[in-house]
């Protein structure tokens, strides 16, 4: 037998079965370059509660003459694309639904059953149409273990234990996916880039009095998250770790119903960077030291523009002790309330006194993903806009401070964005 020829038999077939499927899946090309027919329509709707900011550029930093400052802060032209962002800070209610699921996905779990969908080698997940029935006495001794024991239950009030409200999340590590070193790697084994995180979802109420020794903060500490007098005031006592958890499990929730209804997934909710963060504050306004303009801090009536701390002592002059409602003094520009004072908000940011000499000058943004063993300056982030506690100079558009990852405080809250797939709405 002449094994050349069958070994260009066997060529021959496979030149004939590639050709024939060049030739067979057209799709009515007609054999020109058309790129993937019937390809899904796409246009970006507004996500829910967030405004859109257009593209531009704009001077980053200080905007007033504070020297010493600018040694530091150089202001730099930056270009921003454009994206999507929340028109308030994300308010108690708002954070309660992340918690409540949590719960939930906790309690399905134990009662499992019809409550959970076989998903074959990859495990289980959630049917979320299966309802919780919290009375049930099966489903109460099941359930058992999410409440407080006895032994800690206050006028026997039956309450969920708080500290079981962990939440595992994921995300890709894409900056150490893009180093030199590691290309090669991500060719063979790209699970290394893929980090995992768990996490107590539960706000630290107890910030209310943490952060204010001899101050009575007794009524916040225990009212302020769950009474619905706070509904729609701004959440607090969140760290940057469970800010950063609520925008994955934020992009999960609405990817999951865009799935289920067979329409493309839309890009990751997060935290914004300090550069998008300014220039959505400016709401257009190039070279305004605040949100509204400037550069004062009363309108013509003599009124405050932002909740913050006039004078010493005397929180109240701005119309507000505390926090207020999310949606309380007028919005910029943009349409974007409370971006000076109220609460500080985190961004994505490891925070550097020198960032802005070295960062990019388009989508500027320093990120470091900080490690438990590492030095606590390494575990700082950027926070922008000033607080309830805060003076008048932190309300300016071009300040910056830090806060480190870990903590939690009773001033610092947050607000998502959204990155906007293309140029410009006017190009749909």
């Amino acid at each position: 037998m002449n094994f050349k020829n069958i070994g260009n038999l066997k060529y021959g077939l496979l030149y004939f079965i590639v050709l024939s499927g060049i030739y067979g899946c057209g799709g009515g090309s007609k054999g020109e370059l058309t790129g993937v027919l019937n390809r899904e329509k796409w246009y970006q709707a507004d996500p829910y509660g967030m405004v859109y900011i257009p593209a531009g550029a704009f001077n980053m930093g200080p905007s007033d003459q504070d020297v010493p400052y600018a040694v530091t802060s150089q202001s730099k032209t930056v270009t921003i694309p454009a994206f999507y962002m929340d028109n308030t800070e994300i308010t108690n209610n708002e954070y309660r639904q992340f918690v409540y699921w949590v719960r939930d996905s906790l309690a399905h779990r134990l009662i499992g059953g019809d409550h959970l969908i076989e998903e074959g080698e990859y495990g289980e997940r959630i049917n979320w149409r299966a309802k919780i029935k919290w009375n049930d006495e099966e489903n109460e001794e099941i359930l058992a273990e999410l409440f407080l024991p006895e032994t800690e239950r206050f006028y026997r009030r039956k309450e969920i234990d708080t500290r079981k409200l962990m939440f595992e999340y994921y995300w890709i590590d894409l900056q150490a996916a893009a180093q030199r070193e590691n290309r090669e790697q991500g060719r063979t084994d790209r699970s290394v880039f893929i980090k995992k995180d768990v996490l107590n979802v539960y706000p630290d109420t107890l910030a209310w009095i943490h952060d204010y020794t001899y101050s009575y903060h007794d009524p916040l500490t225990q009212m302020y998250f769950w009474h619905p007098a706070y509904d729609d005031y701004p959440v607090v006592g969140v760290s940057w770790k469970q800010a950063r958890a609520f925008c994955i499990w934020r992009t999960q929730l609405l990817n999951s119903y865009l799935q289920e209804n067979g329409n493309a997934f839309v890009q990751d909710f997060r935290l914004p960077s300090e550069s998008e963060w300014e220039y959505a504050a400016r709401g257009g306004l190039d070279l305004s030291p605040y949100p509204w303009g400037g550069p004062y801090i009363r309108n013509s009536r003599g009124c405050f523009l932002g909740n913050f701390k006039p004078m010493r002592g005397n929180y109240m002059d701005d119309g507000g002790v505390y926090t207020v409602k999310a949606t309380s003094y007028w919005p910029n520009d943009y349409g974007l309330y409370c971006m000076a004072g109220n609460v500080s908000e985190w961004t994505s940011n490891a925070f550097d006194e020198s960032a802005y000499s070295f960062t990019h000058d388009i989508s500027t943004d320093y990120t470091y993903e900080a490690k438990d063993s590492d030095p606590a300056s390494l575990k700082r982030k950027v926070i922008r806009g000033g607080s309830w506690k805060d003076v008048g100079y932190y309300l300016q558009t071009g300040a910056r401070t830090y806060e480190y990852q870990d903590t939690s405080k009773c001033y610092i809250g947050f607000r998502c964005v959204m990155s906007f797939l293309g140029r410009d709405k006017a190009d749909y």
